[in-house]
């Protein structure tokens, strides 16, 4: 049986152009214009960004999360993965390449569920990089848990009437479209008792009642709102997919949002991992190089075994969402990376300030900006807790009360009788 950790020579060709594009033309923007990467682009910024677009598109590299029925590349999640790497180290990087959060998201959704009518009012716009959109399903009462969810749509003939809050609203206040999550029968649960909205941000009654910024966001640049839909009337062809069935749109987004963060988190733990290094050998106290200090030393090499030790266990997740097509299948262990990512970014963005000294918690470096990114990543898309939960859940179903170990769904049935009694591939 043959392992290959090799990237076909082809596609590898477009990796180390997107390396060498992102560190010497989307990079200095980071530092020219930290806050702005969500925002609408104005005449100063499409100057420079919309060439770089181009050259991204002349690539082939645009919007690789959708298939190239939906103006992507059908790259898969693995490729997808090894572009990551590269987009995380940069702030702007993932709007140059057409997979910034939240629209990347929300446009898998609309693509897998929304009507010919719904792609082509919101998800051609929104992969064109026209439009930013929002995902509004979070309340201030319930986050991970949707049975405390309050906000319903009742219909009213051929429309539906919207009314609740919700909190943490990515993007709303620039956003063109929002996805609401809404219950339209009470009775029948969450799980088949909800369903999913397209509602235009202008529509009346929806409100931005306040834009709250996270901690690595100045104050004025709030990036998640506080909403109010007050008697929000949509029609009925604003429903994306069928009634009832928002949860499993949910996890449809959520899944593939979880591993997209951790494959862009291995790209800015690399670059914290990078700065280190370079820090270690330009930087001389007592006359010597801080790459001559042990505890220096220590800090490199614990660092350098946890990214590896991550960035394998991404892949893996990403090849077995490949080889299955279908998130739920892989759910214990994008759970695994997800509660991974927030640990793993902190560490090794810990390390590299200590290494940094004062500067690394200065803003002439990017590191501050990471460092507040980890506690970030532990809440994003279902909090560390509930993935714990849900990967300790995954481990014991594959054992007996007895403790018996049932056959392992990561042993390949191609493998030999021989290879099976040694344990390759498998848990012994």
């Amino acid at each position: 049986m043959a392992w290959d950790f090799e990237t076909d020579p082809d596609f590898q060709k477009k990796l180390d152009w997107a390396a060498r594009f992102v560190r010497d033309e989307i990079e200095p923007l980071d530092l020219v214009w930290p806050h702005d990467n969500y925002k609408p682009l104005d005449d100063e910024h499409r100057r420079v960004v919309d060439p770089l677009k181009q050259q991204v598109r002349d690539q082939q590299l645009w919007a690789c999360h959708l298939e190239p029925a939906l103006g992507g590349q059908g790259y898969g999640q693995l490729k997808l993965a090894l572009l990551n790497e590269i987009l995380g180290r940069s702030i702007w990087a993932p709007v140059i390449f057409g997979t910034q959060a939240p629209d990347t998201g929300n446009a898998e959704i609309i693509a897998h569920f929304g009507t010919e009518e719904q792609k082509a009012e919101y998800l051609a716009p929104l992969l064109a990089g026209e439009i930013f959109s929002c995902y509004s399903m979070t309340e201030p009462q319930g986050g991970a848990d949707v049975g405390q969810f309050e906000t319903t749509a009742v219909r009213d003939g051929d429309d539906w009437i919207i009314n609740g809050y919700k909190y943490f609203s990515s993007n709303a206040r620039y956003s063109t479209f929002c996805i609401v999550m809404a219950y339209t029968n009470k009775d029948a649960g969450p799980h088949k008792g909800m369903s999913m909205f397209l509602v235009p941000t202008d529509t009346e009654g929806v409100v931005i009642e306040r834009n709250v910024p996270l901690m690595h966001e100045p104050a004025a640049e709030g990036s998640h709102a506080y909403m109010h839909y007050d008697n929000v009337r949509v029609p009925a062809t604003a429903m994306l997919g069928a009634e009832g069935r928002a949860f499993e749109v949910a996890q449809v987004r959520l899944g593939g949002g979880r591993v997209h963060h951790a494959m862009r988190t291995v790209g800015m733990a690399q670059r914290a991992l990078d700065m280190m290094c370079e820090r270690a050998l330009s930087r001389t106290t007592r006359g010597k190089p801080l790459a001559d200090r042990e505890t220096v030393q220590t800090y490199i090499a614990e660092s350098y075994a946890q990214l590896a030790q991550f960035r394998l266990f991404v892949l893996k997740t990403a090849w077995l969402i490949d080889k299955t097509q279908d998130y739920s299948k892989c759910r214990k262990d994008i759970s695994a990376i997800k509660f991974l990512t927030p640990k793993v970014l902190h560490d090794i963005v810990s390390r590299s300030i200590q290494v940094h000294g004062a500067l690394g918690v200065s803003q002439d470096t990017p590191l501050a900006h990471m460092w507040v990114s980890a506690p970030v990543m532990g809440l994003v898309d279902g909090p560390t807790e509930v993935h714990l939960r849900q990967v300790a859940r995954g481990v014991l179903s594959g054992y007996t009360a007895t403790g018996t170990l049932w056959p392992s769904e990561h042993i390949p049935s191609k493998l030999g009788a021989a290879e099976s009694k040694l344990g390759i591939g498998g848990q012994r």
